[in-house]
């Protein structure tokens, strides 16, 4: 094949691309709102059509909930399997939007070119880099590479109900030798990467119940247990003033950084204050001999990510709440066992609660943290691709955040993930005014081309 001419062919139709794009956008595929099925039905119908275009054979698969794509390219070489999600979040508070969020345009900013409008930059767009890249290949080559699997979700942002019933059923057909997941982003939005390690998750919820009902604060204040002064006090016992959590047995699993990921995490020069300045904050808060960097992508947490009880509406009430309520997450890595420390959390409340309250636990999510061997030839000779591409020496680095089908891809079919994405830090994802970088777009669909390239030579 001729690496030029399909790179050439890309920059040559990047409008139409990016027409592609829009319209694909202007589909209201939001998975987690009943009212929008229909739409989602609609983006599974245009990406089947728009994958048998490039001679993909694509259907449209059935689920309890919305529809699973999935299309086939036969070919020789390694098996590559691209998965993407096509529903998007919600577009609340809708007043927030400069536009029509279901309207997308290219914008002139102040730092480029940009794709406006929901799912934008999660995930259609990101999406669409690789089957514009595959668009590209098949024009210039008249075939495509190797063997492809085109694997798309619907209902990612509304937790993925049927994805694992599905990977289970369909496991051997969704097995390849590699998984390329686009649902991440450049470091610091300029430097590519490969994501090598991504963060696990569990919540919990609890109530706290005292007294029967609310009670006046001047008739039964100070003899009457107050369930938001017990939660408040159970609250701030869950860190040190080192930052460290103190759940018995928290830090079981939890892996020492090799000295080799360190100093090329090292290398990047992460410019913590600055990353903090954006959100208003000066100081790093987690544990205290950790550098920043460590703190998002490879150490865990304990964070409150909600609490109320009482009276919080306008005014004033001296009401003593008969419950206090609490929303907690911990992110996890290494082999941290999310049901231990959901145990060991729990037990810790049970242990800490006074005569006269009681409490009861909800549960939400549930996963362990993921880490990708980068052994494999494969993964320097993408690296090495993307770092043509950018001009910039690409990286393997963290995530702090969770991306389950990563690690679906191991547990359930056996697939090793590759995660590569061109997502910016300020693409405002699931915010109003979402955008997509236009040198993202460009350079994502390049990338792809050089990164099958790379992997099939």
């Amino acid at each position: 094949m001729s690496l030029d001419a399909t790179l050439a062919h890309i920059d040559a139709n990047l409008s139409q691309a990016t027409d592609r794009l829009l319209e694909l956008l202007r589909i209201p595929s939001i998975s987690t709102d009943p009212d929008f099925a229909d739409d989602c039905d609609t983006a599974a119908d245009w990406l089947v059509a728009d994958l048998q275009s490039i001679g993909v054979n694509a259907t449209k698969r059935a689920t309890p909930g919305h529809p699973m794509v999935v299309g086939h390219v036969d070919g020789d070489g390694p098996h590559l399997l691209f998965y993407g999600h096509y529903d998007v979040q919600p577009v609340d508070p809708l007043e927030l939007w400069d536009r029509d969020p279901f309207d997308p345009q290219v914008e002139d900013t102040p730092k480029g070119k940009v794709i406006r409008g929901r799912g934008a930059a999660d995930d259609k767009g990101q999406l669409m880099t690789f089957v514009e890249a595959c668009r590209a290949w098949k024009a210039v080559n008249g075939t495509l590479p190797c063997r492809i699997t085109f694997f798309f979700e619907g209902e990612e942002e509304s937790g993925s109900p049927s994805l694992v019933p599905f990977m289970k059923e369909n496991a051997e057909e969704l097995s390849a030798d590699f998984a390329l997941i686009c649902d991440t982003g450049l470091f610091e939005s300029k430097t590519p990467g490969i994501v090598t390690m991504l963060r696990g998750m569990m919540g919990d919820e609890l109530t706290i119940t005292g007294p029967s009902k609310d009670l006046h604060s001047g008739m039964y204040g100070g003899v009457s247990i107050n369930p938001i002064r017990v939660l408040s006090k159970i609250l701030a016992g869950l860190h040190d003033d080192e930052g460290r959590v103190t759940l018995p047995g928290f830090y079981d699993g939890v892996p020492e950084l090799p000295d080799e990921l360190r100093a090329q995490w090292q290398g990047l020069s992460f410019d913590h204050a600055a990353f903090l300045e954006d959100v208003g904050l000066s100081v790093p808060a987690g544990e205290q001999d950790r550098t920043p960097i460590e703190m998002i992508w490879s150490r865990p947490t304990c964070e409150v990510n909600g609490i109320w009880g009482g009276y919080t509406g306008a005014g004033f009430k001296t009401v003593l709440p008969s419950q206090a309520h609490a929303k907690i997450s911990f992110r996890l890595v290494g082999d941290q066992d999310p049901d231990a420390i959901r145990d060991s959390f729990r037990k810790m409340v049970q242990d800490a609660l006074p005569a006269d309250c009681e409490v009861k636990f909800k549960g939400h999510s549930n996963g362990r943290a993921s880490m990708f061997e980068t052994d494999d030839p494969a993964f320097e000779a993408a690296r090495q691709a993307l770092s043509d591409e950018w001009q910039v020496p690409a990286a393997y680095i963290g995530c702090g955040g969770s991306i389950p089908i990563a690690g679906h891809f191991q547990n359930l079919v056996d697939t090793t993930p590759m995660l590569i994405g061109f997502g910016k830090d300020d693409d405002q994802i699931h915010s109003p005014n979402e955008k997509y970088d236009m040198e993202s777009f460009h350079k994502g669909m390049r990338s792809w081309v050089r990164i099958l390239d790379a992997l099939t030579k």
